[in-house]
């Protein structure tokens, strides 16, 4: 049975031919077997052999990249079984951060699992807009909606520990994660199960600050071309198109308080659409690209009048 509960079965062969079969892993070096497995992982047309190797070796040897190559004595029999399983599931589609279990955000070192979305570096960009719009603002309110494994929210809290930070999702799974991670880092955050604005007290309509999102936008026609490591995040983490942004915009001017801001990160295609969306409720509307120059961040405020 797989050691991950959600993971496929990794096979029996998983170190086979250029793998740690061809020595004893107790008699080579993790140079040495990391050369072989960075060639193992390329067969199987895995991005970044390499890299992956050594972050799943430092992984399971407990150690940083100068340890590793420092490291003059071989794998004992439990490690090289572990390696071997997640090189296996690596070139089967499972995510990297799922095998490791964690993933680095703005600082913060996050657990990560099946069953939630991972969090990805340009939504940073989405984080550093959000705290941009924030500077000058006192105690704000601020609601990460469809919070996932708590990044947002944790990222936004550990910059502005005076605000009132909460995040909600509809997966119980990622509700007890991102509740796991802001205890992990001593973060004082509200995470609340149910659908967008919903489980938020009903006391903060019309005094939320800021209302922030990484919402599910990727067009149901364009999910079977995604990578096979994408589609093994959850559908519904993924997939939604703009519809999201509708409704959340929908919602957006009974919470915001007067001046209060809505920013949701998009695809690179969404831009005139979201735009669009956010227009019909918001004002000053704008549409940022990521570090790529890819159309990545809507941003629209409630009328500072009311």
């Amino acid at each position: 049975m797989s050691p991950h509960p959600g993971l496929p079965e990794p096979r029996s062969d998983a170190m086979g031919g250029e793998g740690l079969s061809a020595a004893s892993p107790k008699a080579a070096r993790p140079s040495e077997i990391l050369r072989r497995s960075a060639r193992y992982l390329a067969r199987h047309g895995v991005e970044s052999p390499r890299e992956t190797a050594e972050t799943l070796l430092m992984h399971f040897l407990g150690t940083d990249r100068a340890g590793l190559y420092s490291r003059a004595e071989g794998l004992d029999s439990r490690t090289a079984r572990l390696f071997g399983r997640a090189l296996c599931q690596r070139c089967t589609g499972v995510p990297l951060q799922y095998l490791t279990g964690e993933q680095d955000f703005m600082g913060l070192r996050l657990t990560v699992g099946p069953g939630v979305f991972v969090p990805r570096p340009e939504t940073e960009t989405l984080v550093g807009t959000a705290l941009d719009l924030l500077r000058g603002v006192p105690n704000p309110v601020v609601v990460d909606v469809g919070t996932g494994t708590g990044a947002v929210a944790l990222a936004v809290k550990h910059a502005r520990p005076d605000a009132r930070v909460l995040a909600t999702d509809l997966s119980e799974t990622a509700v007890g994660l991102a509740s796991a991670n802001a205890e992990r880092h001593g973060l004082e955050i509200e995470v609340l199960k149910g659908d967008l604005l919903s489980p938020v007290p009903e006391a903060l309509r019309g005094n939320v600050a800021q209302i922030v999102s990484n919402p599910p936008y990727i067009a149901p026609e364009d999910y079977e071309g995604l990578p096979e490591e994408v589609r093994a995040e959850p559908y519904e983490a993924l997939v939604g198109g703009t519809e999201f942004h509708t409704r959340l915009t929908d919602l957006a001017t009974a919470w915001l308080e007067p001046g209060g801001w809505l920013v949701v990160e998009i695809g690179a295609d969404q831009g005139d659409d979201v735009h669009a969306i956010l227009s019909s409720r918001l004002e000053d509307v704008t549409i940022l690209p990521d570090l790529a120059r890819r159309d990545r961040i809507a941003l629209g405020r409630r009328s500072p009048g009311g």
